[in-house]
């Protein structure tokens, strides 16, 4: 059997990694648009440094998984989480509510009162913002949960639904109050101690995994797909822009699933209609360099204030000695859709803003201090769980599963999944797609 996977990023790479010891498949077929693997995961080299798109870090309750990214890398290094929230000038330890004796007397005492007065515990929640009013109260809500998240998302957490929020824990009224007497509680214990490669950035990871794939398995760079067909033989057959033919038996797609619909022949229009109603963001990812290193031993800093562009700023430095440098390098995240304020907006704008926000928050002194060494946009960033999301998606899905189409990854299946769940989700398709592939006699 031959098997065609759309897409280089971490899902195509481990699905094919998953796959390749079966003696049914023959070949394995990864077709990559860009000039390499890696997608969302790939590392930015500039100029001697290395960075990601946004700040990928290794941690799991899936054991299994997180073994499994570690075991394929050639070093790492163990990390424990600093990361801060900068509120009105002020340092709050991340998670916000474990933390806000930081805050202002009179945020402090809205934040405290509205969690232990809340209304809004007895009710079931429909979207983000009520589960946020809910789990935290108006105070926590109002401060920083609503504000930050319409920044990083764009959207009002109104309209969005509770899949990105739904596993958080409700804090209790005991941590609330330690957190407002001055002690700093921990919170996302999973998340406190992470790992990061030692050396060439987050791709080594997906890296690690090709390195680990045999013979079988062939790897196409800046092959980008114009045309998917399922012919009469019930034969897949992908064609792409440069007039490349690939025939399959089997096709997975890990590309976005706009991109999969752009190529695929005789979509229903309602079907069309459900995947551009799907909402996503896009990134801007700004590398910067300041004159002298602020920001002290920590590692990410969120940023709730609407007048600083950018809603997260991580330190590279903070990752191990080889993303050091002389100074400071910093990482800063700006979401955007196509053709809105902020994608509109001059090169030359959009530095001054970031670089003025590296000022306020107190990374540099002065303007002149920051210099910039990149800035990338990338078109698919963050999956917006809008209140649509799941109604389009099923539609979607069953669709491509009656075209006999699988979909895995995070734009291929259009789910928020970090690295350990793209594993996961790799490895139950690769198990899953045997089993039905032997009882159907398929292939």
């Amino acid at each position: 059997m031959k098997l065609t996977i759309l897409g280089g990023g971490l899902s195509g790479i481990s699905l094919a990694y998953f796959l390749q010891d079966r003696a049914e498949i023959e070949q394995i077929d990864i077709i990559e648009k860009e000039d390499d693997i890696a997608g969302l995961c790939r590392s930015i080299k500039k100029d001697g440094y290395v960075y990601d798109i946004g700040p990928h870090i290794l941690f799991s309750k899936d054991k299994e998984m997180l073994e499994l990214m570690l075991s394929v890398l050639d070093g790492k290094n163990d990390l424990k989480r600093s990361n801060q929230i900068i509120y009105k000038g002020r340092w709050v330890q991340y998670p916000f509510e474990n933390d806000l004796s930081k805050l202002p007397g009179d945020d402090l005492d809205y934040c405290v009162s509205m969690f232990r007065a809340n209304p809004y515990r007895g009710y079931e929640t429909q979207n983000m913002l009520q589960f946020f009013l809910k789990t935290f109260g108006e105070g926590i809500t109002n401060i920083y949960l609503r504000p930050y998240n319409e920044k990083i998302w764009k959207y009002d957490p109104a309209y969005m639904d509770t899949q990105m929020v739904e596993r958080i824990p409700q804090p209790t009224d005991e941590e609330i109050m330690r957190s407002a007497s001055g002690e700093t509680v921990e919170g996302y214990v999973h998340q406190l101690y992470f790992h990061f490669p030692k050396d060439g950035g987050i791709e080594s990871v997906v890296k690690g995994f090709a390195k680990r794939l045999d013979n079988k398995c062939r790897i196409h760079l800046k092959e980008s797909v114009e045309q998917v067909h399922r012919n009469e033989n019930g034969k897949y057959e992908v064609r792409t822009f440069d007039g490349n033919m690939y025939v399959s038996d089997r096709l997975i797609s890990t590309i976005p699933v706009q991109e999969l619909t752009a190529a695929c022949v005789d979509v229903p229009e309602n079907i069309q209609k459900n995947v551009d109603d799907l909402k996503y963001n896009s990134i801007i990812i700004a590398f910067v360099k300041t004159r002298e290193d602020l920001s002290g031993d920590n590692f990410a800093f969120m940023n709730p204030e609407k007048d600083i562009i950018f809603h997260r700023i991580s330190k590279m430095d903070f990752l191990g000695d080889r993303y050091q440098s002389d100074s400071a390098t910093y990482m800063a995240e700006v979401t955007f859709r196509a053709n809105d304020y902020t994608d509109l907006l001059p090169e030359y704008e959009l530095q001054r803003r970031i670089a003025d926000g590296v000022v306020r928050i107190g990374f540099a002194k002065a303007i002149e201090d920051v210099s910039f060494i990149n800035i990338t946009k990338h078109k698919y960033a963050y999956v917006i769980y809008d209140l649509k999301h799941r109604e389009n998606m099923t539609a979607i899905r069953m669709f491509y599963s009656g075209q006999g189409i699988d979909l895995n990854g995070r734009f291929g299946n259009f789910e928020y999944w970090n690295m350990d769940r793209v594993l996961r989700e790799a490895k139950n398709m690769a198990e899953h797609f045997m089993d039905w592939n032997l009882e159907e006699g398929r292939g």
